[in-house]
């Protein structure tokens, strides 16, 4: 991670984010929303519980939590995305806000949630450190992130085709690796150094149901940050071959792919 300058990616993601907000919730959202559920009781979201969405992107995890009765808030760092989540859900609090620099005070939620944000992150060891802090003591932070490749079949998919016909070392601006806290020892090292204590970390099934074979390939090139910027500096006449390519792994593979999620979690003494 030396050669990565968290300034230059924060801005490439932020930018990534702006531009495809409105298209997440037509993509990521059949599937990412499927780990809600485990990641709430994760947090211990109930009735009353103050919670922080962090990275909230539509809004998903907020919701959901203020469906149990729960306070919560939610934040992003890109405008369009907290602009889509207000429009989804006007009765909960979404706010632009930053995952690596939280702007409440120490001790403020019962819970901190991040579903998928982790990998988006320029500094998530800061994120985790602003989390311990504003969280009350017995307090729960849990976060997802997708599995490895060869257990979230769409990324071995998209990633195998790449490799084979294309080029996985294109220049973009270079970030922490994608796949890091799929680790279960890794992301328990992190927590563990940010101070949190009964650190768990579970493997969440998901199943993403493609309406078509090209789905899969227009999902990631229109709705992605890191992998859209991967597709697009292909060669033109490469990127259709990996496009028609993909199509037919996912023909084989069937257009019920399995993309687990690994579930982190742990809690403030």
């Amino acid at each position: 991670m030396s050669n990565v300058d968290p300034e230059t990616f924060r801005q490439f993601e932020h930018q990534g984010w702006q531009e495809i907000a409105s298209r997440y919730h037509g993509g990521f959202a059949a599937v990412t929303t499927q780990s809600v559920p485990a990641l709430l009781e994760a947090g211990r979201v109930t009735e009353a519980t103050r919670i922080l969405d962090v990275a909230c992107g539509p809004g998903y995890v907020a919701a959901a939590a203020a469906a149990r009765g729960a306070v919560a808030i939610g934040i992003d760092f890109s405008s369009e995305m907290v602009e889509e989540a207000r429009g989804r859900y006007p009765g909960i609090d979404f706010r632009e806000g930053d995952a690596e620099e939280l702007a409440f005070p120490d001790s403020s939620f019962d819970a901190v949630l991040m579903n998928f944000g982790m990998l988006h992150l320029a500094r998530p060891e800061q994120a985790l450190q602003g989390a311990y802090r504003v969280l009350r003591p017995a307090g729960r932070m849990a976060f997802t992130v997708w599995d490895t490749p060869d257990h979230a079949v769409g990324f071995g998919i998209v990633l195998g085709a790449i490799q084979k016909y294309g080029d996985l070392s294109v220049p973009i601006p270079p970030g922490p690796p994608f796949f890091r806290f799929s680790d279960p020892e890794e992301s328990k090292r992190v927590l563990i150094a940010a101070g949190f204590v009964n650190v768990a970390v579970i493997r969440v099934p998901q199943v993403w149901r493609l309406p078509s074979p090209e789905t899969l390939f227009e999902v990631m090139y229109n709705g992605s940050v890191r992998n859209a910027a991967l597709l697009r500096a292909q060669k033109p006449d490469v990127l259709e071959t990996i496009r028609a390519e993909i199509r037919v792994r996912v023909e084989k593979a069937g257009n019920e792919l399995s993309m687990p999620a690994v579930l982190a979690s742990g809690q403030k003494l």
